[in-house]
């Protein structure tokens, strides 16, 4: 009986420490996944802020389309270096959002992320940044096409 008791304990210690090890490599794991899952929060975020960025220029070009239009009688707008500085400004945040998209990508792949895992971490959408969002994808696939 005390050789049983004996073999038992050891069995239970060797049992024990298998899976605290086990325990220890899993929590390793979904530490680094919870960290990049941060990573691509905060990229997403910063798309966020980017496309309400792109909202508010596009705002600023339809004012400035609307009064030359309006006031000047006049619909080109070669020469009007406000008209040129408002898209390259558009151009520049576009540039920026697709180099965060690229992080994602990049971050999704070299970490084994699903869409599915990051599915949950969209940051809420207003109706202006879905437009620029929406608009921002069109553009990108009328680039693409070309």
């Amino acid at each position: 009986m005390s050789k049983l008791w004996e073999d038992l304990k050891e069995n239970m210690k060797d049992w024990s420490s298998s899976a605290v090890e086990k325990a220890e490599e899993m929590s390793k794991i979904a530490m680094a996944k919870t960290e990049e899952m941060t990573r691509i929060s905060k990229l997403k975020f910063d798309i966020h802020q980017l496309l309400r960025d792109i909202a508010k220029e596009n705002e600023k070009l339809g004012k400035l389309v609307y009064q030359h239009t309006k006031n000047d009688h006049m619909a080109t707008f070669s020469g009007n270096s406000d008209f040129f500085e408002l898209i390259s400004k558009i151009d520049l945040i576009k540039e920026k959002i697709i180099k965060k998209k690229n992080n994602i990508e990049k971050i999704k792949l070299e970490y084994d992320i699903n869409e599915d895992d990051i599915e949950n971490i969209k940051p809420d959408i207003t109706e202006n940044n879905r437009r620029s969002e929406v608009d921002f994808n069109n553009s990108q696939d009328n680039n693409t096409q070309k």
